[in-house]
């Protein structure tokens, strides 16, 4: 018999949900055993707002874990990684996507429309708490840290303290509390952080048998979207204080499969809103997000970058998908 493959794993609820979720998905289609390896990250460590924290918080540790060799794979919420690439690790699989886009959780069931000016929204991103001014309907935004559970008692709870809170629709899919839910917000209000949504199966580059066992768990179109929206954010040098938005979907066109990218950068009080759309192949999903970048920084978003702290390719850091 094989031994287990040990994966690698945050301790939160939310990870060790998906994680759970890629081990099953592993076993099934491949009969090989799995068993979770709880990594404790200077991300859980801290209680810093998310953007402070610097590059790679959730992941360091996983992947020193890795290339130290007591873990065999790892399972990242794909946002959190850095755009450079990890010396001697691979990502060899992108499992099916949960739905990316944001979610409002506020009390009495409202809507963000519904909600009155003045009323308290708190997030832990400011790509949402940008984009949250930029609608101009004078909202309180306040950024927040915490698990799901605890930001979701921050509204509902018997001490909360929140009209309603932003979060990413996947987290709460993924621990089964979409009944929290009041409202999925349509991308054309807020756009999703790149790669949001989406898991990073990671190993060894060198573990040639594992490479390819994982392999089986790859998704094409979802690992095409991530690919375009991670492309533009490192062609943007973005650094963690510039909040960018990205969104790849994936539909037929005349001439076959299409990828439609939408990209924005906003400033952090929501005046300076920059945001454009491009089409390509699958094939050319890197090359589609490099020119969207490209276009953006041609409508003055090297400015707002600029004004955020442009700190260098490979530098981003959008704070966990809880």
């Amino acid at each position: 018999m094989s031994t287990p493959l040990r994966l690698g794993t945050r301790g939160s609820a939310l990870a060790m949900a998906q994680s759970g979720q890629v081990a099953e998905a592993l076993t099934a289609a491949t009969g090989r055993e799995v068993e979770l390896v709880e990594v404790v990250t200077a991300g859980d460590r801290s209680s810093a707002p998310v953007h402070r924290l610097g590059v790679g918080v959730f992941v360091s540790a996983l992947r020193d874990a890795l290339i130290a060799g007591t873990i065999d794979l790892a399972v990242h919420s794909y946002k959190d990684l850095p755009t450079a690439a990890a010396a001697g690790l691979h990502i060899a699989a992108v499992p099916p996507r949960q739905d990316p886009r944001d979610a409002l959780v506020a009390t009495g069931g409202r809507t963000l429309a519904e909600l009155p000016p003045g009323a308290v929204v708190g997030t832990g991103a400011l790509r949402r708490i940008a984009q949250l001014h930029a609608l101009g309907l004078q909202l309180e935004v306040t950024p927040i840290r915490g698990n799901i559970d605890t930001r979701l008692g921050r509204v509902l709870g018997p001490d909360a303290d929140l009209d309603a809170v932003v979060l990413a629709r996947a987290g709460l899919a993924r621990i089964g509390r979409t009944d929290a839910i009041t409202e999925t917000l349509d991308p054309m209000l807020m756009l999703s952080a790149p790669a949001q949504g989406a898991l990073a199966v990671e190993c060894r580059a060198d573990d040639h048998d594992l490479v390819e066992l994982l392999a089986v768990l790859d998704h094409a179109p979802s690992r095409a979207a991530v690919t375009a929206e991670r492309a533009l954010l490192a062609t943007l040098e973005a650094g963690c204080s510039a909040p960018v938005a990205a969104y790849a979907e994936l539909a037929e066109g005349d001439a076959g499969e299409e990828i439609y990218l939408r990209g924005a950068v906003i400033s952090p009080d929501g005046a300076r809103d920059l945001r454009l759309s491009r089409t390509g192949t699958p094939a050319d999903a890197a090359e589609i997000g490099k020119a969207l970048a490209a276009e953006l920084l041609e409508l003055g978003a090297d400015s707002i970058l600029g004004h955020e702290g442009h700190t260098g390719p490979g530098t981003q850091q959008f704070g966990s998908t809880e």
